[in-house]
């Protein structure tokens, strides 16, 4: 199932959703991909791994390499399709191109095959490049942070995988909407968590992913928390959510 990690509102745990959840689908023993579409190459680097842009996914965005050129193993039991800073301008060099929407949907179609999962981080924006990942995904995983003001700009973001689906890509649709950030003291926490939940029921995870000092701390090291803190409350979380993610998974591709 290939699934788009996707909020234009930036700081909502977006990338660490994606690592963690894709290095914990890899621990139980699911075959995963990780497509880094963020210029920021943040879940690039916080697996450990820096690239040149011609070894990262704007050579293939450009047509100069293959999805499998770039392709990098982990120590983490997860592959990756890095990104580089260059990818900001290969944004802006994707808008003169025909079907510029579907170019990571053709990278994929030679991969695809060979995982169970393929996460796509975006960036945090609905431009071209996480157009690309909605029209390649099957599925959209919504990180939503436990904080003040956290349901803006959603309405903006489900009106765009309306038109997509429309327009592009039909078999496209919400996956589940993960709460990112909890602190259980916090009342503001709580009642964010309440009104996601009231809104959009079913689709809200159950797994609650939340703050900590060592969830923070482990991209500087280049590791995924189930390896940097292996047995803390985040990587417990991140667990959860996979196993949450196979199970629905499962209820849509029986």
């Amino acid at each position: 199932m290939i699934l788009a990690l996707a909020n234009q509102k930036g700081g909502v745990g977006k990338t660490t959703v994606a690592v963690n959840l894709a290095a914990a689908l890899a621990e139980s023993g699911e075959r995963v991909l990780l497509v880094d579409l963020d210029p920021q190459a943040n879940a690039s680097s916080g697996l450990g791994v820096r690239v040149s842009a011609s070894r990262s996914l704007y050579a293939a965005l450009c047509g100069e390499r293959s999805g499998r050129e770039i392709l990098i193993s982990t120590p983490f039991g997860l592959d990756l399709l890095p990104s580089s800073a260059d990818l900001a301008g290969g944004e802006v060099e994707l808008l003169d191109l025909p079907h510029r929407e579907l170019l990571v949907r053709g990278i994929l179609e030679s991969l695809a095959a060979e995982y169970d999962f393929i996460l796509l981080d975006c960036p945090p924006s609905l431009g071209i490049l996480t157009v690309n990942a909605l029209c390649a995904a099957e599925g959209v995983v919504i990180p939503l942070q436990c904080e003040y003001y956290a349901l803006e700009g959603l309405s903006l973001l489900i009106k765009t995988l309306r038109r997509i689906r429309e327009g592009l890509n039909a078999r496209l649709f919400l996956f589940g909407i993960v709460l990112t950030m909890f602190d259980g003291r916090n009342r503001l926490s709580r009642e964010v968590a309440e009104e996601a939940r009231r809104h959009f029921r079913w689709t809200v995870f159950e797994t609650l992913i939340p703050r900590t000092v060592r969830l923070s701390e482990a991209p500087s090291h280049g590791q995924p928390i189930t390896v940097y803190d292996p047995r803390g409350r985040a990587a417990e979380a991140f667990r959860r959510l996979g196993e949450e993610v196979k199970r629905r998974a499962r209820e849509k591709n029986p």
